[in-house]
């Protein structure tokens, strides 16, 4: 019985941490949507040699904000650090009872989506150094470049 617990735990546990990587990308995109910046969201970017490659040395989404140079410098650092948001529910469910050692599938699920409720160092640069990301970006009033690559 504990081999299939075992089993069961470590799906639950990939599981989560492919939703949770598509989820942080996402809470991303969602305040850059609030705060009204361009962005673009990219599934898969880069194209390594085979599949494993791919999943493995890549991220699996990537959102590339494009902003004016307009915006204040705080909707890129809260937009950087959004993913943090991911863990509320987690925690939720710790107290209430729900996360423990006798539900193992539900523990592994919840360390999964924690994972991936973390900012990655990208996310931290972003958020130390946005004034520097604005001073680079275009005008306000300037037309905004091609993106047919």
């Amino acid at each position: 019985m504990i081999g299939s617990n075992v089993v069961v735990a470590g799906c639950a546990l990939a599981l989560a941490v492919a939703v949770g990587l598509v989820a942080h990308e996402w809470t991303h995109a969602a305040v850059l949507r609030l705060a009204r910046v361009e962005y673009s969201v990219s599934y898969f970017p880069g194209r390594p040699d085979g599949v494993l490659a791919l999943l493995t040395t890549r991220p699996w989404a990537a959102v590339y904000p494009r902003p004016t140079g307009g915006e204040p410098p705080w909707t890129l650092r809260l937009a950087a650090l959004a993913p943090a948001l991911l863990a509320v529910p987690v925690f939720g469910l710790a107290a209430a009872g729900y996360v423990t050692t006798d539900t193992p599938v539900v523990a592994a699920a919840a360390i999964g989506w924690l994972a991936c409720a973390l900012p990655s160092p990208q996310d931290f640069s972003v958020a130390f150094h946005a004034h520097r990301l604005l001073e680079r970006s275009p005008e306000p009033n300037a037309a905004a470049p091609s993106r047919a690559d």
